[in-house]
């Protein structure tokens, strides 16, 4: 056999091998996607209308696409939990839409009194990539709001892949966040709490507090916080950037425990929600903040097929609140 002939041999057959990966892939995501909407619709979704309460417990996840901004409320108290994309990334300046309008308007019409002040008793930076922190300079200055105080890790570089310090701006993130908490004199506090607190009728307990050893390079993922919540017989982890890969779904597994609602880490893409980490967990409820079609086909199957949860996206759905009695939680969604 000649030479030219070997090769176009090897040709037709890595050509049929990326042909082949590629329709498994597809066939899975069609699977995933129907056994989703399977577990979706066994569920009851309640169209959202606002009321303002002093006794309701709620979690509200704003739809700001591909990030992350979860407002806590309790007993008429509020919480920030990340900020959404800002309109400024230094990362990706025109790829991704900014959300500060429609955060700040989401914030100005849950969270206000009557005289249209919000005061927000914490906010918690999960980790500082664009998408979980870059709206939270223009929300700390706004002039209706006020802070009780702030969880945000200090800055570190030794996490940082080669990328994210040359073209990211984590430093810049930060630096932009502290700045304006101080400007507005906002205790910071950067020894975040490793016990459970109560935030009204929440028990809140925070994980990753202090990044482990070992996760130098693995980006500032590894330095997520995630926060887990308690009412009653219910409970829910939101999950922040927690992957498998960074290492921190292995670490932290077993002390967070069973859970009724998982807001998936990193946005479903590769490398969250592995098999072992939905084992432990055993959510009944998995919410992404994402565009249903980005989640990798690979998390659409450990979900579905692992934990066989129902997936519901926060664009999808334009925002999902979910509201939690001693023994139920109510899911509503089209909040923005």
């Amino acid at each position: 056999m000649t030479p030219e002939r070997k090769k176009k041999i090897a040709r037709i057959i890595a050509t049929w091998f990326v042909t082949g990966i590629m329709v498994s892939v597809f066939v899975l995501d069609i699977i995933t996607v129907a056994l989703a909407n399977k577990y979706v619709n066994s569920l009851i979704i309640l169209p959202y209308s606002h009321q303002k309460s002093t006794t309701a417990d709620r979690i509200h996840f704003l739809n700001t696409a591909n990030s992350d901004c979860i407002i806590i409320e309790s007993n008429g108290r509020f919480a920030l939990v990340d900020s959404g994309e800002g309109n400024n990334n230094p990362r990706r300046k025109t790829e991704y839409k900014g959300y500060e309008k429609e955060v700040l308007d989401y914030i100005q019409r849950v969270c206000a009194d009557e005289n249209g002040k919000v005061h927000l008793d914490f906010i918690l930076a999960t980790h500082v990539h664009y998408d979980h922190a870059g709206n939270f300079e223009s929300i700390i200055k706004n002039g209706d709001i006020t802070i009780g105080k702030a969880f945000i890790k200090d800055y570190t570089t030794n996490m940082l892949t080669e990328t994210e310090a040359e073209a990211w701006g984590n430093r810049q993130i930060y630096d932009g966040i502290i700045s304006a908490l101080k400007d507005k004199s906002v205790p910071v506090i950067s020894i975040l709490p490793t016990e459970p607190f109560a935030f009204g009728d929440f028990s809140l307990q925070l994980f990753n507090t202090v990044t482990p050893e070992g996760m130098e390079g693995l980006g500032d993922n590894a330095n997520s916080v995630g926060v887990k919540l308690r009412k009653g017989e219910k409970s829910a982890f939101l999950g922040a950037d927690f992957t498998n890969d960074g290492g921190l779904e292995g670490i932290y597994a077993q002390q967070i425990g069973d859970v009724d609602l998982l807001k998936i880490g990193h946005h479903g893409y590769f490398g969250s929600s592995s098999p072992e980490f939905l084992r432990e967990l055993k959510p009944e409820i998995a919410i992404c903040t994402n565009y249903i079609g980005k989640i990798y086909p690979n998390v659409k199957w450990n979900l579905t097929m692992t934990a066989k949860v129902p997936i519901l996206s926060t664009e999808h759905r334009d925002g999902i609140v979910t509201e939690f009695t001693d023994n139920d939680i109510i899911i509503y969604e089209k909040i923005m």
